[in-house]
């Protein structure tokens, strides 16, 4: 076992602790603060793939702004205790480690049934320069209509929260 598979096993164990703790803890706050830690775990992976685009904008988008902003919507709209915030149902418990275990039994049965392929090791030298060509040349249109289509959701957003005068 190499010093890239403990790391592996260990970013992957946080993951999953972390990912475990989104969803029993009782606290709403440390629910978003284990997610960021999942995200910063899943990044951790992807760089570890040699995904350097996809673990930066992982850690840009996920681990910073998607969970800045479910932490601020946590702050604005909790007025009760925020240590009973996150409760919890044991019907509806049951029934989702149930339908988890379903689930993963399906994805275990279709890993080991698939048959995988050779890697050819065709790697890019630098693949996020080739994603910014990529974006800045043939896809600037895309790129362009896509920015504008969230500054538009951002204004709207904006306009309902603060309600119509």
């Amino acid at each position: 076992m190499s010093i890239l598979d403990l790391v592996f096993i260990v970013t992957a164990g946080i993951t999953i602790l972390a990912s475990i703790g989104v969803v029993t803890s009782k606290n709403i706050l440390h629910s978003a603060l284990f997610l960021v830690l999942s995200f910063l775990g899943v990044a951790t992976i992807y760089f570890q793939l040699n995904a350097a685009f996809l673990g930066l904008v992982q850690i840009m988008i996920y681990a910073g702004a998607i969970s800045v902003l479910i932490i601020f919507a946590i702050m604005l709209v909790m007025s009760e205790d925020i240590n009973q915030s996150n409760l919890t149902h044991k019907k509806g418990s049951f029934i989702g480690v149930i339908v988890a275990g379903f689930f993963t039994f399906l994805v275990s049965i279709s890993i080991v049934s698939t048959k995988f392929g050779a890697v050819f090791n065709n790697a890019l030298e630098n693949p996020v320069e080739d994603i910014a060509v990529m974006l800045m040349g043939d896809f600037v249109i895309a790129f362009e209509v896509a920015a504008i289509l969230l500054l538009v959701a951002i204004v709207g957003a904006i306009i309902i929260a603060k309600g119509a005068d």
